[in-house]
């Protein structure tokens, strides 16, 4: 299709993760109050949505607990920035295999699989306005595991997050997932014009040269929304590519440590680079209330606040 820049775009900033960045980089925060703070700076610098997860305080190892959920995000949304909360659900569907000569029993140390429900317990808690959905299985990134949203996974979490009016911001890291998303759609699971993320350079899903890119952004609906990234030195290229490709921006600490070449960056120091970026492109930065107009998001309060 032909190229159309778009010219009125959002960044989103992924705040933590769940990698073992925290082991090479200060700036990553670990405690719901370091999450909240630097989530609220990314938006005074200019992000319009925060895609959040949590970790442990004290060892930054991913977690999944409800209670660090609210705490960020009673922070956030008790801050006196506007920003569209995006929640994961993405923790719970990871299964590390035995060796492999002996696959079976899986390695317990490595697994953490749950139930649907489960994974989505603290979505029905805080009830963000966004909440990611892994919209597919994949050998993945740093460790020997493989994470799992099998169909029938993914078709409960969609029904649940759409019956919670819980906006799914699709994850896709290969062409698959976007086949799989528009089957969701299709099924009256999630509505349209759905929101997608397209995951590039994550290993080992969809590599992130150009071809690869724009063979993704082909294969998502023109009505539907979408913002895209890279990870590591490509993660300021693709703002510019997927803002010339007709898309929105991510960057943050969750998908690359470095401000550049060896300086080490906070979140708002990339989200102001990413608004740079999208300025001197003749762009314009949209904030969260023309991003709730965009996709259809409206704030509320979690359950049992005052």
């Amino acid at each position: 299709m032909p190229l159309t820049m778009n010219r009125d775009v959002f960044i989103t900033c992924a705040v933590t993760g769940s990698g073992s960045t925290q082991d090479r980089s200060p700036h990553v925060p670990r405690s719901p109050e370091a999450i909240a703070k630097s989530a609220i700076d990314a938006a005074k610098a200019g992000a319009a949505i925060v895609h959040c997860h949590v970790r442990d305080p004290e060892t930054g190892a991913p977690s999944r607990l409800p209670a660090l959920y609210r705490e960020v995000t009673d922070r956030i949304r008790d801050a006196e920035v506007d920003v569209v909360l995006n929640l994961t659900a993405g923790m719970g569907g990871d299964i590390t295999f035995g060796s492999t000569e002996a696959p079976l029993p899986v390695n317990e140390a490595g697994t953490d699989m749950i139930g649907a429900a489960e994974r989505v317990v603290h979505i029905a808690e805080c009830l963000p306005e966004l909440c990611t959905l892994d919209c597919g299985t994949m050998n993945f990134a740093e460790a020997d595991y493989v994470m799992t949203n099998t169909p029938g996974m993914l078709r409960a979490m969609g029904q649940m997050m759409t019956d919670l009016g819980v906006k799914p911001e699709i994850e896709a890291f290969d062409t698959g997932h976007l086949w799989f998303a528009k089957q969701l759609v299709k099924e009256g699971i999630l509505t349209s014009p759905a929101l997608v993320q397209l995951c590039m350079g994550v290993p080992w899903g969809a590599p992130n040269d150009l071809n690869t890119f724009m063979a993704m952004v082909n294969n998502v609906p023109e009505d539907w929304h979408w913002s895209a990234f890279s990870l590591g030195r490509d993660q300021m290229p693709y703002a510019a590519a997927a803002m010339l490709a007709g898309g929105n921006i991510r960057v943050g600490l969750e998908d690359n440590i470095y401000l550049s070449k060896g300086v080490l960056a906070t979140n708002a120091q990339l989200v102001e680079k990413a608004v740079t970026i999208a300025e001197n492109m003749g762009g314009r930065v949209i904030g969260p209330e023309a991003v709730r107009e965009k996709l259809g998001l409206v704030k509320r309060a979690p359950k049992g606040a005052a």
